[in-house]
């Protein structure tokens, strides 16, 4: 019998009295590791009274206390990152080195967050008037929800529980269904750290789970990745029911290669960008743009570079793992089928691929298309696996026009050695993050994440300055406090005289 995955309700874990379950395979194998509790709408609200009961009291949390808290909670992830990462590919399927470095960019976040003291600090002015005097103060929101996705499990809930609960808030993570393991093991050893009980609970869900923490109404912010349709789906409903909502939703990431452009460095970065983590990234590159006369260069050499690649268990040293699900990769695939039957050159044709692994893991190689142009399937739609599509353009600005006329404003690259081209690119592409000779130009924890368009609905990205913003709420206080000296009454207009 397999075993089940609960929730992580006020300090302890909690089955629900949901009998829905759903099941949790390992993608390397394709064999079912476990089965994981399903949270009806009535579970969900066990969660949240719990958070809000919590809230009251930890709001009012010494930020001596919080930060305290975050820097115990930093060591035990830091101790036990080897223990993360498994799990990591165990539920996932990325190669362990990759999934090392998602825990990496997490603690990046708890760290920032264990400066919270600073991020929190207001403002003052003395004498805006008279012997009056402002200034402001951050207050946390209440009990707040994240809803993460699969391709991340620990780096996205990272990117929010921290800055939320060190905000002073009390947090409701519902993680993906298909690997929710490593939230668990987040949420005991916050416990260990120190963190009181119901200050962050976990329950597992789908549908209805999402739904019930978008009604609830004690629910006051909900942070959300995933795909495009969802986070619109999520932001639509959650901000119709008075809540503050930032979902980070899907892209279609550009890497522009201009003609002066360190050719062998712009293929390594494709390669990359293009296949790790199997192309299950928000940041990927999936789109190609070759300003000729590059193409036939720059095609060969990145196709030169996946031959090297070994696909299979990311246990056994391999360079790219699984797919998350068996109907994930079977869609992926029927995208390469897409690509063909459109007229791509398909230069390298991932469903070829011999893995390194159990037969009946979900797999997919790594895929090159050449020659692709912007009504194919493949360039328009978010695939999500690791398909690379190439498309030449004559000219800088062809390239710029390409990239903007894009749905999608996540994540772009421009390799080049120009400095002036470069320097335009950044000013004129209307992308939220922008690598200059930087494949994945992902923020570091005091920056923010997030992307424009249809990559982002809200209007303040994750973690950094803008995670600060989201999950507490600004105050203006104006003081008088009056000399002993002071009498009288004055019943005039009061004036900044």
């Amino acid at each position: 019998m397999s075993a089940l995955i609960p929730h992580f309700v006020e300090g302890k874990r909690f089955a629900g009295a949901s009998d829905r379950r759903g099941d949790v395979f390992d993608p390397a194998t394709g064999r079912r590791t476990g089965e994981v509790a399903l949270a009806s709408a009535a579970d969900v609200a066990v969660a949240v009274e719990a958070a809000s009961r919590a809230a009251r009291a930890w709001r009012d949390a010494s930020l001596a206390k919080r930060s305290a808290v975050l820097f115990a909670f930093r060591e035990l992830v830091h101790a036990r990152r080897d223990r993360l990462a498994e799990v990591i590919t165990a539920e996932h399927g990325k190669v362990l080195a990759d999934a090392a470095g998602e825990v990496q960019r997490g603690l990046e976040v708890i760290e920032y967050a264990c400066g919270i003291p600073s991020a929190l600090r207001g403002a003052f002015s003395e004498n805006v008037s008279t012997e009056v005097d402002s200034y402001t103060l951050r207050q946390p929101v209440g009990v707040v929800a994240v809803i993460s996705p699969f391709n991340f499990p620990v780096m996205v809930p990272l990117w929010f529980v921290p800055v939320a609960v060190a905000c002073g808030n009390a947090v409701v993570l519902k993680p993906s269904e298909k690997d929710p393991s490593a939230a668990l093991l987040l949420a005991e050893w916050f416990a260990e750290a120190g963190l009181p009980d119901g200050v962050l609970n976990v329950v597992n869900g789908d549908k209805e789970a999402v739904d019930a923490l978008l009604d609830h109404p004690e629910v006051r912010a909900v942070s959300f990745v995933g795909s495009t349709p969802i986070a619109r789906y999520v932001y639509e409903r959650g901000t119709a029911a008075g809540k503050r909502v930032q979902a980070l939703g899907g892209a279609k990431n550009h890497m522009v290669v201009l003609p002066d452009a360190d050719l062998d460095l712009a293929a390594d970065a494709a390669v990359n960008a293009g296949f790790g983590s199997a192309g299950e990234r928000c940041m990927a590159i999936s789109a190609l743009v070759a300003v000729e006369p590059v193409g036939d260069a720059l095609v060969a050499k990145i196709a030169e570079r996946m031959a090297g690649l070994r696909t299979g268990d990311g246990r056994r040293g391999c360079d790219m793992g699984p797919l998350v699900t068996a109907a994930h990769a079977e869609r992926v695939r029927s995208y390469v089928g897409a690509g063909v039957a459109a007229g791509a050159v398909a230069v390298v044709d991932g469903r070829d691929v011999a893995p390194d692994g159990d037969p009946g893991g979900f797999w997919l190689g790594p895929t090159l298309f050449d020659h692709v142009s912007p009504e194919m399937s493949i360039y328009t739609d978010e695939i999500f696996g690791p398909v690379l599509s190439v498309l030449r353009v004559g000219s800088y600005d062809d390239a710029l026009d390409l990239v903007n006329a894009n749905p999608y404003g996540n994540g772009t690259a421009i390799f080049t050695n120009d400095g002036g081209a470069a320097r335009r690119y950044q000013h004129e592409v209307e992308v939220g993050m922008v690598g200059i000779n930087v494949p994945i130009p992902v923020p570091m924890a005091y920056h923010s994440f997030g992307g424009w368009k249809s990559s982002l609905f809200g209007d303040l990205h994750a973690h950094g300055e803008d995670g600060v913003r989201f999950f507490t709420r600004g105050k203006v206080v104006t003081s008088r406090w009056l000399d002993p000296r002071h009498g009288g009454v004055n019943l005039g207009f009061p004036t900044q005289s």
